[in-house]
């Protein structure tokens, strides 16, 4: 196995920081190494990860990628080679009744209702999302669960083994990127599977994206749009949508839900282009007229789109195999929205009543409630997402609010990762009128190198260390602001008034989750006991004093977001079942 290699992160320390303390960190770099001597690993998961995770480093690749960015062809070629490499034909995935879903905000939570509904319907599914929270496995699930390490384990060697034995010699790219190599395993694990149906994820793009060497999906579907990853996809939700909407085939029915004029306008000149029958999702209250509210297992507001997109395309996908118990529809809607014709409204049947009621999507808009402390998880990481988020964490806080029940304490924990504005978003945040705003990386521990799960090699320790600090400034700079707001100042998502503290809102950094975490939690959750922090941890003046009104405090709501790789991290530290 001469490509095969276990990586080794160097191990590294960063007590928690004052933004004034930034500048003596900095000069204190060092050079650090990722890439260790060749290994050669055995048959076990954890070596298929690690092998697995050389792929996030090839160069070649990278270099290839980013001369045909442009040219979505040239993507997709290069995707069929690969595939035929591994022992398939794009014939081959005709076979797969596939469900395709884009879109920069709750794509994942849509792949996650849609693949439940239809599991109720006594399906056997398929399905594949990115990215993983805590093991790389979850991205492939079969009925709803990630496939076993034996499993995992069997299909990684047996394509990594066969890519390397068609490999050419005159080919600059032997191996595929890490995406692409999951995006060939799965297809793989879906056909050896027999499932009935694929949920497949998109992942960044939609044109480009190598899961759009899908010819024949059975149904579309493009959930809200945004900006996001604009050094791929554009600096405009227009150019976005044209990515977008670049899964759209012929003749293969497509939805979405309600989006901005100019985004609309590019999704239904795609659908023209490529002669695609584009539908647009109506309320999902529309579909409980006449009937009980529908109940979803994913809060807040803003997941009613994702599941109304959700029901039309498994409605859709039931229609088409005659299925018995699609649900009636109620009402044709012939007339036209915005030049769109609206999707059947029909009675949600008692199977995707159940489905929507019983999915689960770690991660979005997650709640864990342990003793006093009380952790809100979402991997919101554009600006819409994170408005929504900011309108979920808010109803939930009013939700538990207890009057006379004690000091209560708010707690951010944040990461931005790519070209994300990180200082919009942490702008969009302030409102929630935070205690204490605490930066780390998306590092489980201070060494990963016992969890290849968790080892990200595309980025340094430096640069992920030096983000965090930027973070930190940006937040200062709008604790500042906010501390003499413009006159007139939008207030729109504000939370009702809360007498003034003792203390003043406050940030810190730590060099992974897990110090991130003993600090916050001061040893009070149940399920979180780490061994003691290492000494001089919280030798800061804010850490110490912080670490006293944690320890006093009758309620301390803490929020996880602006990046899935962080809520990650965290619910492998707090939910250590899911490591299993």
């Amino acid at each position: 196995m001469s490509r095969a290699r276990s990586h080794l992160r160097a191990a590294f320390f960063l007590t928690a920081v004052s933004p004034r303390g930034a500048t003596s960190w900095i000069a204190a770099r060092r050079e650090l190494s990722a890439r260790p001597a060749p290994q050669e690993p055995g048959m076990e998961y954890q070596d298929a990860v690690r092998t697995l995770n050389t792929l996030q480093t090839n160069a070649s690749y990278l270099e290839q990628a980013k001369r045909q960015r442009g040219d979505p062809q040239k993507q997709l070629e290069a995707m069929e080679l690969y595939l035929a490499r591994s022992g398939l034909q794009v014939e081959d995935l005709d076979r797969l009744n596939i469900i395709h879903i884009t879109g920069t905000k709750g794509k994942g939570s849509t792949c996650a209702f849609t693949e439940r509904i239809l599991r109720n319907y006594g399906l056997k599914t398929g399905f594949f999302s990115s990215p993983h929270l805590v093991q790389v496995r979850e991205r492939i699930r079969i009925n709803g669960q990630p496939i076993s390490p034996e499993l995992f384990t069997k299909h990684f060697w047996r394509l990594y083994h066969r890519l390397e034995e068609t490999e050419d010699s005159n080919s600059c790219v032997s191996m595929p990127a890490y995406f692409r190599f999951l995006t060939l395993m799965a297809f793989h694990v879906f056909l050896q599977e027999k499932v009935d149906l694929a949920v497949v994820e998109v992942g960044i793009g939609g044109a480009y994206d190598c899961t759009n060497i899908v010819r024949k999906p059975v149904v579309c579907g493009v959930a809200s749009l945004g900006i996001d990853h604009i050094s791929l996809l554009g600096d405009t939700v227009e150019k976005i949508a044209w990515q977008k909407g670049g899964i759209f085939k012929r003749g293969v029915p497509a939805f979405t839900v309600l989006q901005p004029d100019g985004p609309l306008a590019v999704l239904r000149e795609r659908a023209e282009q490529t002669s695609c029958p584009l539908y647009l999702c109506p309320p999902l209250e529309a579909l409980e007229e006449g009937g009980p509210p529908l109940t979803l297992g994913l809060e807040g507001e803003h997941q009613r789109s994702n599941a109304a997109l959700a029901l039309q395309l498994a409605h859709c996908w039931l229609q088409q195999k005659d299925h018995r118990g699609v649900g009636e529809v109620k009402a044709s809607r012939p007339s036209l929205l915005r030049q769109l014709p609206l999707a059947p409204v029909f009675q949600p049947t008692p199977h995707m009543r159940r489905g929507l009621r019983d999915t689960e999507w770690p991660g979005r808009t997650q709640v864990l409630r342990r003793g006093p402390l009380t952790w809100y998880l979402d991997g919101a990481h554009t600006s819409s997402s994170v408005q929504a988020c900011v309108r979920w964490f808010r109803q939930a806080l009013h939700r538990c609010k207890e009057p006379g029940s004690g000091t209560e304490v708010r707690v951010l924990l944040f990461n931005s990762t790519g070209d994300r504005d990180a200082a919009a978003l942490l702008k969009l945040l302030q409102p929630c009128q935070f205690d204490y705003a605490v930066f780390c990386p998306n590092l489980t521990e201070v060494s990963s190198t016992d969890n290849a799960d968790q080892q990200n090699f595309t980025v340094t320790l430096d640069q992920v260390l030096l983000r965090c600090l930027e973070h930190q400034q940006h937040w200062s700079r709008l604790d500042e602001e906010q501390a003499c707001p413009e006159p007139g100042g939008p207030t729109s998502l504000l939370l009702a008034p809360r007498p003034a503290h003792s203390h003043s809102t406050s940030s810190l950094v730590f060099s992974c989750i897990s110090q991130a975490l003993q600090w916050i939690s001061q040893g009070r959750d149940p399920v979180f006991q780490p061994h003691s922090p290492p000494r001089g941890l919280f030798t800061h003046p804010v850490a110490g004093s912080g670490a006293n009104v944690l320890r006093e405090a009758a309620a301390i709501h803490v929020l996880v977001t602006g990046s899935l790789h962080l809520v990650g991290g965290v619910l492998k530290l707090l939910e250590p079942s899911l490591s299993q």
